[in-house]
């Protein structure tokens, strides 16, 4: 049952008494006195049942300490901690002194309950609904600002025979919860028991510079691979249809399957580790959603990606976004655009982003939607040849001309060409003649084809697109943007420093919430202290004076309180009075 706080605040509350002593100009005594604003027990009415049961722990006083929890980068047991004895989580929760406000557990599934009903994006909406009632977030048109920052997961990353071993393993506790018996009996029963090991090649006796008993090695798990398989489809065929014990089998087994097919290559009964790294590779027994990604050439991560947008002006996120880990920066560009204008209520004119925002693909669906994009042009061409940018190309009158002054018209198909969305389309370039190039003198920096070739320019599928890009960053406007899209940046600098470098959870939506708290308190920590409402140098210092005399105060309070629990109870009340 929906338990709901009193919008009359008590005299013995903690914030009612030590609010100036933790400080107003603190995120804990904003969050204090607008806690009442910013989330309403009604708006939380679903997770509960309306006519039995007992009264709940009001949820947006477990609102306010998910965001506290936040704030800190505590973990449940610690945020349970501090909303039991801190001083400064007790003004913020606006509870009593000697109270205990929830359970871990209870903290534990109200987060889950938001993730589960999609509630979170509407913690983070309200950041935003109250910048706008501050005046903050003014009504206007919004320029946003795209960029994208790295995750660490939480899984584990492992070798193949590590990860295989897990996987195995897995499976395996999986079959013997379907019937009932100990993981480490039935493993054993069924001849597993050397997964059991926290790893299986610490305990393996192989030669690891022998290629051969590697191999040989790898064979044994994959062999038990496909006989565990074997006994999860005759587990499934024993079950009934639609069970709750099937879906963690099934889940199980096609995970094996996946990380068997990945990194294993079979021939004519041999078994050996696959060259390379296949594509959207798993590498994370516990966390199936983690990647490896790029955030440069030199720079490799195991995780995902946070991609957020940010108003310009006001420096507020105003969307957010978690990608998987191998996925390009412009993943999903145009959807957080459409978020921003749906959580703010206001449009947006014009969105800006690097390099990785600045290919025609992306270009193609922003100009679809009819909206603008500003994004600097990636460069391309090798660096010893006269790049493509050195020709000018008339997709008017369909010529292209070479630096040396040279005009072809001749345009060649090469075949097609397939973007992201596997949409393929005509791969075509300009000719210049053989006869033409031998002759020319920049030809041993041009052409660097072998025999009688000449040059040939590709000819993108969104060329026009991309030449009036290259002919806007070459003007003096594009300055501008490039000091506007530092703004992002700052706001992930933000993120970061709030926990979001390292995931708390495993999987992508539970990062997600993750990265919606972390941007809640990023927004209100931002306007409160650009309205005067916050200090940005933390908690003030008390002279020991007025540390006395809020400790005096406090004894005032609470023995005010026991004389009138004594009076209630019939006794004489004292003649003395509490003169301090």
């Amino acid at each position: 049952m929906l338990g709901e706080r009193s919008s009359q605040r008590g005299m013995f509350e903690a914030d009612h008494l030590y609010l100036g002593f933790v400080g107003e100009g603190t995120f804990y005594g904003f969050l204090a006195r607008h806690r009442g604003e910013l989330f309403r027990d009604e708006e939380f009415a679903e997770f509960y049942s309306p006519d039995w049961g007992r009264p709940s722990v009001p949820p947006s006083l477990l609102a306010t300490a998910l965001l506290l929890q936040t704030h800190d980068r505590v973990s449940d047991e610690e945020a349970k901690a501090r909303a039991d004895y801190d001083l400064r989580w007790k003004v913020a929760l606006g509870v009593e002194v000697d109270a205990r406000p929830f359970a871990k557990s209870t903290l534990q599934l109200f987060r889950a309950q938001l993730v589960l009903k999609e509630k979170m994006r509407a913690v983070f909406r309200r950041s935003l609904e109250y910048a706008r009632e501050s005046g903050y977030l003014k009504k206007r048109k919004l320029r946003a600002v795209l960029d994208t920052t790295y995750i660490l997961g939480r899984g584990a990353v492992k070798d193949t025979y590590n990860l295989l071993a897990d996987s195995i393993r897995q499976l395996l506790r999986a079959l013997a919860e379907a019937e009932g018996h100990e993981l480490e009996a039935w493993a054993t029963e069924h001849g597993y028991a050397r997964y059991m090991a926290a790893s299986i090649k610490g305990e393996a006796q192989v030669d690891w510079d022998s290629e051969p008993s590697r191999c040989e090695f790898l064979k044994g798990i994959v062999l038990d691979a496909d006989r565990l398989l074997g006994l999860a489809d005759e587990g499934l065929a024993s079950l009934t249809e639609g069970g709750s014990a099937r879906e963690p089998i099934v889940r199980a087994a096609e995970l094996l399957k996946q990380l068997v097919g990945q990194d294993v290559e079979r021939h004519e009964g041999e078994v050996s580790l696959r060259e390379g790294v296949a594509r959207d590779r798993v590498v994370s027994v516990h966390d199936p959603e983690m990647r490896h990604g790029r955030k440069s050439s030199s720079k490799r991560f195991d995780g995902h990606k946070a991609a957020i947008a940010v108003d310009a002006e006001s420096q507020l996120i105003t969307a957010v976004k978690v990608l998987a880990g191998n996925a390009a920066d412009n993943e999903k560009a145009l959807e957080l655009v459409e978020d921003s204008e749906r959580d703010t209520q206001l449009v947006v004119e014009e969105t800006i982003g690097d390099c990785a925002y600045g290919d025609g693909q992306t270009r193609q669906e922003f100009a679809d939607a009819e909206r603008r994009l500003v994004a600097r042009v990636p460069s391309r061409g090798c660096c010893d040849q006269i790049a493509k940018d050195a020709f000018r190309i008339d997709l008017d009158g369909m010529s292209c001309t070479c630096p040396a002054g040279q005009i072809t018209h001749t345009l060649v198909r090469q075949g097609h060409w397939q973007d992201r969305k596997g949409e393929r389309h005509p791969d075509q370039a300009f000719l210049f003649d053989a006869d033409v190039c031998s002759l020319c003198g920049l030809r041993s920096h041009c052409v660097k084809a072998k025999g009688h070739k000449g040059r040939t320019v590709r000819l993108h599928p969104q060329e026009r697109l991309l030449q009036e890009a290259r002919a806007f960053q070459q003007s003096a406007a594009f300055g501008e943007y490039c000091q506007v899209r530092q703004g992002a940046e700052h706001r992930l600098a933000r993120l970061v420093q709030l926990g979001i470098r390292q995931a708390r959870h495993f999987g992508r939506r539970k990062t997600l919430f993750q990265l919606l708290m972390a941007a809640t308190v990023a927004n209100l920590t931002l306007v409160a202290t650009k309205t005067g409402q916050m200090s940005c140098k933390g908690s003030p210092s008390y002279p020991l004076p007025a540390l006395i005399l809020a400790v005096a105060k406090s004894i005032r309070g609470h023995l005010s309180h026991l004389l009138l629990n004594l009076a209630s109870a019939g006794l004489q009340k004292p003649a003395f009075r509490l003169g301090f």
